[in-house]
């Protein structure tokens, strides 16, 4: 500042006097505004300062510096060729499930913005983004600056969420008192991955880690999936040997490098394809009795009601349907009286699953159905007199999301900056909370 007023008042002396009001009103802008001559502003839109943004960099590197020579990895990341011919060549179901959007997805932000009003505390809020940006458990005084960031939206989240490094730098798996994650990150200059006997870079230093032969790797966050979210492998015939990689990053042959590397070595894609559609794809019967989830019923007439439990099963693959986030996703099963004419005698329903209000207060439940277990919904439906009850029906649907309340959709709605913003809220709501069938049962009484 002292060379500031040292060089305007030599300005003033060299500038015609009829001219010195200008600068003087130049330099009292300049003043005002908390910006020196020759100095950039220290924010642009807001934020403030940055330095923790370079803090975490320091840990996990930003994915554009892996894309210099992991350019194939980094487009199959961010999305750049999940549209491709070798995606669409086979009129397959599967779509890209972008890890790399993980932090700036709408609908992420607008169910982060939902849970935010009903008031975490710091722990919980810690919590909630530890999957979604892993940094947090290397990082957590920083949570609430990243949230800032995800709630402005757009070009101003300038963090990265599951980066690159963020999943490389994950070494093993360890206990967590909350349940998940299990992930163990080791926050050094090494990054880890399948290989043995990595070669040497002038980058990084690389390591060989077990756990990216595992299925733990991924149950780490994808808890839902398996019942163990220790085992290394998966329990059951079918299966047997595979891990969920071997599915969900599709194989192919070449270098994982864009400068080196031999072209035949098996890689792994990283666009982590998954079933869109389910339905279309379980064509083969074997794999559909051992993957979809099924409902049986038993029931029996009792003194003027009829009384009984559905079972619904899940096959012994390590899928629990629909798929989506394992703290958010609601089920509902719908026992149906009917007597001969169809016509509705009596109902029952059940729902399933956290609302917004519930999240992550207290330990994670298990999921509606995990793979291999039977879940028994016991039921009791009244008869009227001089009724005849001749059919049961009974059906499972789901929503990826809770029915947020009147009152806490509102308030968040209201939040927001602009129509647009809100508009979109209100879409992603109704679309992610509304429930849709996934399977049913009819008996005969």
């Amino acid at each position: 500042m002292k060379n500031l007023f040292s060089k305007t008042f030599w300005l003033l002396k060299i500038v015609p006097l009829h001219n010195r009001w200008i600068l003087t009103a130049i330099f009292g802008i300049f003043c005002v505004s908390g910006v020196g001559l020759g100095q950039q502003p220290s924010t642009v839109i807001g934020e403030g300062d940055e330095s923790w943004i370079e803090e975490i960099e320091q840990v996990f590197i930003p994915s554009e510096q892996c894309k210099q020579c992991h350019d194939r990895h980094y487009e199959e990341w961010k999305g750049m060729r999940e549209q491709t011919m070798d995606l669409k060549t086979f009129g397959r179901v599967d779509g890209a499930l972008l890890h790399g959007t993980a932090l700036t997805s709408p609908v992420f932000r607008t169910v982060l913005g939902l849970w935010l009003h009903t008031d975490p505390d710091q722990e919980q809020r810690t919590r909630c983004l530890s999957c979604h940006a892993p940094a947090v458990t290397v990082f957590p005084q920083h949570t609430d600056r990243i949230i800032d960031q995800v709630m402005k939206g757009g070009k101003r989240v300038k963090i990265e969420g599951i980066s690159c490094s963020a999943c490389h730098l994950i070494t093993g798996i360890q206990e967590n008192t909350n349940g998940h994650p299990t992930f163990k990150i080791e926050s050094g200059a090494i990054l880890y991955g399948p290989y043995a006997e990595p070669e040497e870079n002038l980058v990084h230093p690389s390591g060989q880690a077990d756990i990216y032969r595992g299925a733990h790797y991924c149950a780490s966050c994808h808890f839902d999936k398996v019942k163990d979210v220790t085992r290394p492998d998966i329990p059951g015939e079918i299966l047997k040997g595979t891990i969920c990689q071997d599915c969900h990053m599709e194989r192919s042959t070449g270098s994982s490098t864009s400068q080196r590397g031999a072209l035949t070595r098996p890689i792994g894609r990283h666009w982590f394809q998954g079933i869109v559609i389910p339905g279309i794809m379980l064509s083969n019967r074997n794999l559909q009795a051992e993957w979809f989830s099924r409902v049986d019923i038993e029931a029996k007439k009792v003194k003027g009601q009829v009384e009984g439990e559905v079972l619904l099963r899940n096959g012994a693959l390590p899928h629990t349907f629909p798929g989506g986030d394992p703290v958010l996703k609601q089920f509902y099963v719908t026992i149906t009286l009917k007597n001969s004419d169809g016509h509705v005698i009596d109902q029952y329903q059940e729902r399933f699953g956290r609302t917004f209000d519930e999240l992550l207060r207290g330990p994670i439940p298990r999921p509606f159905v995990n793979g291999g277990t039977t879940r028994h919904i016991p039921f009791t439906l009244k008869v009227p007199q001089g009724t005849e009850a001749s059919l049961i029906e009974a059906s499972v649907s789901y929503s990826l999301i809770p029915e947020p309340s009147k009152a806490l959709a509102t308030k968040f709605i209201e939040s927001l900056a602009t129509d647009k913003e809100r508009e979109t809220a209100e879409r992603i709501i109704k679309d992610y909370s509304s429930p849709r069938l996934l399977t049913f049962r009819t008996m005969s009484l």
